[in-house]
């Protein structure tokens, strides 16, 4: 039984870490630098910038901090002009990520959408999506540093079907799932919260949950369908900080850290396990929501 497994038996909430994309841009804005970058490049141009942000986190009160490899398909890193960098990117993401956590700390590797649909909607096929995704899992785990893989920000079940199989064909470490419902309670492509409980449970998966999406409210209501449908998983929830507001070329998240600790704390009391913050969301959401949640 590896460290995450321990700490979800173990009883009580696991905060996990705020986002990364917005973190990378304020801090870019800060050095003077506004031209967009995607948080892979970013990794490579400054490791040190990814593991201040990752330590600031685990400061706030992280229990679980995930790799900055949200976006690192070799379908998305060769759009970037990264493909050649695929294992560097995965390795070192992994190594700044576990410096962070320190030895006890969790790590999460995280494996975001491919970035093309499977086929019929798209030209992907299911034989090309298990590929991409069990390539990634296999590097993430060579490693020996991560505890869990996280398939997030999902819309298409037949795509985290895809990577459950690839990552379970791949290795032995246990496997997360999160959806994105954004669009009238169902994902992109349609899957209800209830359709994707249905397909996880019967995957034989555990950990489960929403993440991203529109608002706070949306999300909690995912959720709360999630845990009704799903009673014995452990339910995760990693939401906005609100749905932002376009300014100039920024986007703005006005959910202030008071009132997202307001919301962790309506979350844990529906049986969210794991608890933490996705776009707009800051090492100061983190702070007051484990301040929030553990008392």
């Amino acid at each position: 039984m590896n460290r995450f497994d321990q700490a979800l038996r173990g009883g009580g909430v696991l905060i996990a870490d705020g986002a990364m994309g917005t973190q990378i841009e304020e801090r870019r804005r800060a050095d003077g630098s506004t031209s967009p970058i995607s948080p892979e490049a970013a990794l490579l141009e400054s490791t040190e910038t990814i593991r201040s942000i990752h330590a600031d986190y685990v400061r706030a009160g992280a229990d679980a901090i995930l790799t900055c490899t949200f976006g690192a398909s070799r379908l998305r890193l060769r759009k970037l002009g990264l493909e050649s960098r695929f294992g560097t990117i995965h390795r070192t993401a992994v190594e700044v990520a576990r410096e962070a956590a320190g030895p006890d700390g969790i790590v999460l590797g995280s494996l975001g959408p491919l970035g093309e649909l499977l086929s019929p909607s798209g030209k992907l096929s299911r034989n090309e999506a298990t590929s991409l995704y069990g390539e990634r899992a296999v590097v993430l785990a060579e490693t020996g540093q991560v505890d869990a893989i996280l398939v997030e920000t999902q819309y298409d079940l037949g795509e985290v079907e895809a990577a459950v199989e690839a990552v379970r064909a791949s290795c032995a470490l246990p496997v997360i799932v999160t959806m994105s419902f954004d669009t009238r309670g169902r994902t992109m492509m349609g899957v209800s919260p209830e359709a994707m409980a249905a397909a996880l449970v019967a995957e034989g998966i555990e950990v489960m949950g929403a993440n991203c999406g529109r608002s706070m409210e949306e999300t909690f209501e995912a959720v709360c369908r999630i845990r009704a449908a799903a009673p014995d998983a452990w339910v995760w929830a990693k939401p906005n900080a609100g749905l932002p507001r376009v300014i100039g070329d920024r986007a703005v998240y006005d959910l202030t850290p008071a009132a997202f600790a307001s919301w962790a704390k309506r979350f844990v009391a529906e049986g969210v396990r794991v608890f933490g913050g996705c776009c707009g969301t800051t090492p100061e959401h983190i702070a007051a929501a484990a301040q929030a949640v553990r008392g």
